[in-house]
């Protein structure tokens, strides 16, 4: 699991958000920062929702529509990574400063394991060489059900109570 991360990232992060926003004549607003330090503080894979009830229950006042178009951003200048795990389900997850690392999702409950593998790597080098081809990045999904129904079921549960979920 990915583990938040230190102040020293999320102020190179800021500045590499500032950046983008300049050039692409976009308002640099207190708000679309405080997502971006959420996001950068928050444990692994979050939605939209996670990331909008954490503010708010943390007494921050921001919009759903800002957490969306601030995601979006965030994707276009690669500092968040959308992963879609379901046909309308998406997790996004910090881009820099993070090594590749791939999934393991509960098609039940929507649980994700993050997991890294060297041989992983070795099966990309080896496919690069042998098909003469540069391989930027790779993701791998595997699906499945979580064995422990019960804690599975509490999991379901607890998404389901946030019935303002899209997807």
């Amino acid at each position: 699991m990915a583990h938040p991360a230190n102040e020293e990232t999320i102020d190179l992060v800021k500045e590499i958000f500032s950046s983008y926003l300049k050039e692409h004549n976009q308002r640099q607003t207190p708000e679309r920062f405080m997502v971006l330090g959420e996001i950068y503080r928050a444990d692994g894979h979050f939605d939209a929702d996670d990331i909008f009830f954490n503010m708010k229950d943390g007494g921050t006042r921001v919009s759903r529509a800002t957490v969306y178009n601030t995601l979006d951003l965030l994707v276009e200048c690669g500092l968040v990574q959308r992963q879609q795990f379901g046909e309308n389900q998406y997790y996004y997850e910090r881009a820099y400063a993070y090594q590749q690392h791939d999934h393991i999702i509960c098609q039940e409950c929507g649980a994700v394991i993050e997991f890294c593998d060297p041989r992983i790597q070795e099966i990309q080098t080896m496919m690069e060489k042998i098909h003469d081809f540069n391989i930027s990045g790779h993701s791998l999904h595997f699906f499945g059900t979580c064995e422990d129904e019960e804690a599975c079921s509490r999991r379901r549960e607890v998404k389901s109570g946030k019935k303002s979920k899209v997807g």
